[in-house]
């Protein structure tokens, strides 16, 4: 199966009537909402996990800045 490459994807995109345009940048943005919300899900999901093996220190923000700083 061939992939549009992006010139070929905006030419197609523009070749649609103005209201088929509007409808995929509405599905285009709740997707990449939905992606973000997905990755931020996984995120803390990861930082429960170490904190209950007990991978996370806990410490004031200047212990954080010292410990960059080193």
């Amino acid at each position: 199966m061939r992939t549009a490459t992006f010139a070929e994807a905006l030419e197609i995109i523009e070749s649609l009537p103005e209201e088929q345009r509007e409808t995929i940048i509405e599905i285009v943005k709740r997707r990449l909402i939905e992606e973000k919300r997905e990755h931020l899900a996984q995120m803390v999901k990861e930082a429960r996990e170490e904190y209950a093996r007990g991978e996370c220190r806990k410490g004031t923000v200047e212990d954080l800045m010292r410990d960059l700083e080193s």
